[in-house]
């Protein structure tokens, strides 16, 4: 077994990108924000030398430029919890264990995902999730594929989406990583470039993206 991990993704273009980001930005940075945090979590991923694909949620965007770089998965039709349970299925079915993560926490390093990936090398069932600070997670793995239905039984961009889901799942066998901040709105820039500055050891895009936030926060009167 060698855990494999997915990263979900959308396509600027095709598909709305962090509207609740882009309503107080714009369009054009919340899809430059995308990009860039994308490219962020691909380099942690990939430093793990274990098998990563883009998870695309758009059938138009698997051909896109900025998605050929690793493989690609179509997440399919549904809400999110059904192109999620769709996605682990396959990754589970291809690899004995399936990481899901986000792309919008640039500040993900390869220790986090190593460690997921440790965890769920086992012949039990295992399951590992990463809080994040609104309430949801933003990253979910386990050794096993869940029904759909489990997946479909939680609403997400709740406060309560993580403990909910937890409750779902229903298993006892889970180790949970540390809590970090996704990035949904203005007021989370500061706390996202705050976990990106106290990275042990960021990437040369980690590095940029942080500056690159910088730009975009507005200095206090």
């Amino acid at each position: 077994m060698t855990p494999a991990i997915a990263i979900f993704v959308k396509t600027p273009g095709l598909s709305p990108i962090k509207t609740r980001l882009g309503s107080s930005v714009g369009r054009r940075i919340a899809e430059e924000w995308h990009r860039r945090a994308a490219a962020c979590v691909a380099i942690s991923a990939c430093a793990t030398n274990l098998p990563v694909y883009w998870a695309v949620a758009e059938a138009d965007g698997m051909q896109h430029p900025l998605w050929q770089g690793l493989p690609r998965i179509g997440q399919g039709e549904g809400g999110l919890g059904a192109r999620m349970a769709r996605m682990h299925t396959e990754i589970v079915q291809r690899h004995g264990a399936g990481i899901l993560v986000g792309a919008d926490l640039p500040q993900i390093e390869t220790r986090h995902l190593e460690a997921a990936a440790t965890w769920l090398d086992s012949p039990d069932a295992r399951h590992v999730l990463g809080p994040a600070r609104d309430g949801g997670f933003w990253l979910f793995g386990a050794n096993r594929a869940l029904p759909t239905s489990t997946w479909e039984s939680v609403t997400y961009s709740r406060d309560d989406t993580a403990r909910r889901f937890i409750d779902a799942v229903g298993a006892s066998s889970w180790e949970f990583l540390q809590i970090m901040t996704d990035l949904d709105r203005a007021s989370d820039l500061q706390a996202v470039l705050d976990e990106l500055d106290s990275l042990r050891k960021p990437s040369a895009e980690q590095r940029a993206l942080a500056r690159w936030i910088e730009t975009q926060i507005e200095p206090d009167a």
